[in-house]
């Protein structure tokens, strides 16, 4: 019998054809020819996908949807039809290398000869991938394999395997599969000295630690995760971001079932799983890993902080992420002592929250060291905590109009917001300093603080870095604090009345007894018209083959220092605070005074959108951020990005379940006279400074704040007699 045709919800269709869910509710309203529902239920119908796309097709409605979404699309379907092809990842690593117009003439291909080139190029990699089924495609996968070759051609091997990944991990019902925040990565990696050759990673979930350490020099890279499918992409995704190194990544349990029980690396890096009990306590308490005691069951990290060290080359480094728990459990106290004790110990470091999943915990960063025969003793263990100064820190009037924030005060609960700059910089200040002349190391109050080991050699050996830190700030000059705050108080005042200011402005009036209503067109047909360019940065595994004829290039050389303006940028009204970490060369569009920048996952963290002023010129474009050009002479951009970045705007363009991803194609832009462009324009000018004013004066009132109440319970500040006598009236005093 023939088989059915897969079934497509409301939602799918409306990536398809690139229209917003209300207008596939219109055209099922409107339309007597439209499909009727072949399963489902009535608040949550099905439609036969042939039958859709043939009333598409009929009306003129070609797919709109971006390639990735096109696969994960046409997955979901295929699966249904009797299962995905396990052999996938192989074929992205072996047509990534292809060029354009070799992939596009491989989609071409009859289904049957399809099949049997996805075949031959997926066994020539088959090598390179661990635990690799054999490949098999049949003229049925046809579909399957076109998406594929066609999300590689068009976003990269990368964005691929993303989307193949999120697929396996789904019907694994994997959990705690997170990948480790790219700036997070890149903080991590720079905390171990020198250039180490051969790194290891004992939990490499995707591999974004191993791929930071080989844009950082290592040329052995080695890893080994629990899940096979997170090895599979692990392996895929390094070869890649680093097609000169040497990849190994073996898939098993790395404390159960070491995969190189005789490698010894120059460093480790590793952001291992958290809370798990049951992870070979009782058949490996004998473990020579154990040097430092044997974990207690509740203490999986010490296992792992042992682990790492028992791979390290005397001298060598290891940085681990870890939950706060670890510096302070009585269970682990013992462990703990002995790493303190030996030296192994070298730096904690403490991050804010939602500087990584799980978003809620504050996690931190160990620094540790194998210990060298004959080594220097190590006397004191260095303690920094970022977390206080990213969530209280300090605005400046600077950039945007006097209202953009510096990078310490840009602390926020999930990871796209934390300030990494900030972070990365304190942290690595400290490390620096402290590895130069720990005996001498003097630290930042309230910041870092060395302890010395006979300190830390208490009942319970505590390693948190707020409570060691915090005894610090005692050395704080009392006059020296007394003028920051006077220096708070003076920006919180101005801060005020420029909020005022722009509280005050009147550049609107009631539309009238209804809602104005306006056609519209999508940034898909405004850009067909030449109204805009769209640009994006391309994943870093994408190598152009030719030089892009405009679209925002310089046409020469990057320079290292040229700034990066990243997502988090556009949600706190800072300007450009990246790098170029993970940035392809030549890829990522420049970006020039009047683009309007939109970040690619929506959230509630801040403005959606904002147009490029002269601080954000002649920076490079971050990933997940589109840029759109719009030709002044018909688009005004204030204007545009009003509207692009509106909250039901980007509802409706966005995608997702959990992450919501916007497609900009599919943002939809009023067509209005350009005249009349240019007011709305000027009010959405207005509305993007009332938000950076108010921004700029929590935050300085946070901070004074701060500053005061630590001035008086660190002795450095006394109460005033007068406010005292004030109060004792009743508070009608003038302040």
């Amino acid at each position: 019998m023939p088989q059915p045709s897969a079934q497509v919800t409301a939602a799918e269709i409306s990536r398809i054809a690139g229209v917003t869910r209300a207008t596939v509710s219109n055209w099922r309203r409107r339309h007597e020819d439209f499909p009727e529902p072949s399963g489902g239920t009535e608040s949550s119908p099905l439609y036969d996908l042939e039958a859709v796309r043939a009333w598409l097709a009929s009306r003129g409605h070609p797919s709109a949807a971006s390639p990735s979404e096109e696969l994960r699309t046409v997955l979901r379907l295929h699966a249904q039809e009797g299962g995905v092809p396990e052999s996938l990842p192989l074929l992205v690593l072996a047509s990534a290398g292809r060029s354009a117009q070799e992939l596009s003439d491989i989609t071409r291909l009859p289904d049957a000869a399809l099949a049997a080139r996805a075949l031959q190029d997926a066994t020539s990699a088959a090598d390179a991938v661990p635990t690799a089924e054999t490949a098999r495609f049949e003229a049925g996968d046809a579909a399957v394999l076109r998406a594929l070759y066609a999300c590689v051609r068009e976003e990269g091997g990368q964005a691929a395997l993303g989307v193949l990944a999120e697929r396996e991990l789904e019907d694994s019902a994997a959990s705690g599969a997170y990948r480790t925040p790219a700036p997070l990565a890149d903080l991590l990696a720079r905390l171990i000295p020198g250039a180490p050759a051969r790194v290891l990673d004992p939990a490499c979930g995707s591999g974004t630690l191993l791929a930071t350490a080989a844009r950082r020099g290592a040329r052995e890279l080695y890893g080994q995760d629990t899940l096979p499918v997170q090895a599979r992409r692990s392996a895929v995704s390094l070869r890649l971001t680093a097609p000169e190194a040497a990849v190994t990544v073996r898939a098993a349990d790395s404390l159960r079932a070491d995969a190189f029980p005789g490698l010894l690396a120059d460093a480790v890096l590793c952001n291992p799983p958290y809370g798990v009990r049951d992870w070979g306590h009782d058949e490996l308490a004998y473990d020579p890993r154990w040097a430092y005691g044997v974990p207690a069951r509740a203490e999986s990290e010490l296992a792992w902080v042992q682990h790492a060290l028992a791979h390290l080359v005397p001298g060598g480094y290891a940085v681990l992420l870890l939950p706060p728990a670890t510096a302070g459990r009585a269970s682990g106290r013992r462990v703990r002592a002995e790493l303190v004790r030996s030296g192994a110990l070298r730096a904690v470091i403490a991050l804010p929250v939602g500087a990584a999943v799980p978003l809620h915990v504050a996690l931190q960063v160990w620094v540790l060291q194998r210990p060298e025969p004959g080594g220097p003793e190590r006397k004191s263990v260095l303690f920094v905590d970022t977390a206080a100064d990213a969530a209280t820190g300090t605005a400046t009037a600077a950039g945007r109009g006097g209202t953009a924030l510096t990078a310490r005060t840009r602390g926020e609960s999930r990871s796209a917001s934390v300030d990494w700059e900030g972070i990365t910089a304190r942290a690595l200040d400290a490390w620096r300093a402290f590895r130069k002349s720990p005996d001498t190391f003097e630290g930042e109050p309230g910041v870092a603080h060395a302890v010395g080991v006979v300190d830390l050699l208490d009942d319970v050996v505590d390693l948190t870095p707020a409570r060691l830190v915090r005894a610090s700030r005692a050395e704080v000059d009392p006059a020296e604090l007394s003028a920051e705050v006077d220096a708070a108080r003076r920006n919180l005042a101005e801060a005020a009345r420029s909020l005022a200011r722009a509280a005050g402005h009147e550049g609107w009036s009631a539309a009238g007894a209804s809602a104005r209503e306006w056609r519209t067109a999508t940034a898909s047909d405004l850009a067909r018209g030449g109204a805009l360019t769209l640009l994006r940065t391309q994943p870093d595994s994408v190598r152009p083959r030719t030089k892009a004829a405009g679209g925002g290039f310089d046409g020469g050389g990057r320079p290292e220092t040229r700034a990066v303006l990243t997502s988090s940028d556009i949600a706190t009204g800072s300007g450009p605070t990246g790098d170029r970490t993970g940035l392809s060369d030549d890829t990522a569009p420049v970006i020039a005074v009047g683009d309007v920048l939109v970040r690619a996952v929506a959230s509630a963290d801040g403005p959606m959108a904002r147009v490029a002023g002269d601080e954000d010129a002649g920076a490079l474009l971050g990933p997940h951020i589109h840029l759109f050009r719009p030709d002044p002479a018909r688009l005004d951009a204030w204007f545009l990005a009003g509207f692009l970045g509106a909250e039901e705007n980007i509802a409706g363009a966005s995608t997702g379940s959990t992450v919501l991803t916007v497609s900009p194609g599919r943002l939809r832009v009023p067509l209005l006279p350009l005249e009349e462009q240019r007011r709305y324009g000027e009010a959405f000018r207005h509305v993007h400074e009332l938000r950076a004013e108010a921004r700029r004066a929590t935050l300085l009132a946070e901070e004074t704040a701060r500053l005061l109440a630590g001035g008086l319970t660190g002795g450095q500040l006394l109460p005033s007699r007068d406010a005292a006598e004030a109060g004792g009236r009743g508070g009608d005093a003038p302040h």
